[in-house]
């Protein structure tokens, strides 16, 4: 069973169709790039994944629970914060807390969540995140002490501490420089070969080619084509995908 299945999720903003019927399943420990040309609802479709836009249609399931339907939409926020833990979500924009360390940013949602009991396990487990970030020697720092790459690492450790079925990324490093996307792709990859199950929302078409399972390009709101990520990177069959990754690939 796939621990993910999305069928026919469409969402409307006024009077614009953004998803037009959006359906894919996922398998645990699988990778998958959400490529395509800004406007075509890869950032929408996720949030509508986490629960941060409510989708019009269709259903999102996850390890067989049905945790989204169009036709009974859960409108009290207390499910839906309870549904969110099913997915951690990494912004661009890094959206730390900056009157708290990178630590207690890591560990906030966790004890709050555990509202007093397990404490030191909660710190002990923040602290081994931003170890495998790479960041045991900052743990301590504050946002504006840390580089635009390292904040990203915080943030993701801070997705990881509620331990989600799925993470997803939303365009991880377009707020980074070269030189600081290298170390946040590194991490990604690394989580990648321990097969964590991942969506990943990108520009970075070789990174998306290289580290992905599959790869789903979206275009005009719709999944216009979907295929195992080196295939559909390298030799895309329909012919807008040849052409947004023309000049993309080298």
């Amino acid at each position: 069973m796939p621990i993910l299945e999305v069928r026919n999720i469409k969402k409307k903003f006024e009077n614009t169709q953004v998803l037009k019927g959006i359906s894919f399943d996922m398998e645990e420990g699988e990778t998958i790039s959400i490529i395509g040309s800004s406007g075509s609802g890869k950032t929408t479709l996720l949030r509508c994944l986490n629960f941060l836009e409510t989708a019009d249609e269709g259903t999102i399931t996850v390890r067989g629970q049905k945790l989204f339907d169009g036709q009974h939409p859960v409108t009290n926020e207390k499910e839906k914060r309870k549904m969110r833990l099913h997915f951690g979500l990494v912004f661009q924009q890094f959206n730390l807390f900056p009157q708290y360390t990178a630590l207690e940013n890591v560990t906030l949602a966790p004890l709050l969540a555990a509202e007093g009991s397990g404490k030191s396990d909660i710190i002990e487990n923040g602290k081994r995140l931003l170890d495998q970030m790479g960041l045991s020697d900052r743990m301590y720092n504050y946002p504006h002490q840390l580089s635009g790459g390292q904040q990203q690492r915080v943030a993701i450790a801070r997705a990881l501490a509620l331990k989600p079925d799925i993470l997803c990324f939303d365009e991880p490093t377009s707020a980074l420089d070269p030189e600081l996307t290298g170390e946040v792709l590194k991490v990604i990859k690394q989580l990648a070969d321990k097969k964590t199950t991942m969506i990943i929302v990108t520009h970075e078409m070789a990174f998306a080619r290289d580290v992905a399972d599959k790869a789903i390009f979206m275009d005009d709101g719709v999944v216009l084509e979907q295929g195992p990520a080196f295939e559909l990177i390298n030799n895309p069959e329909q012919e807008r995908t040849k052409q947004f990754l023309s000049g993309l690939i080298k």
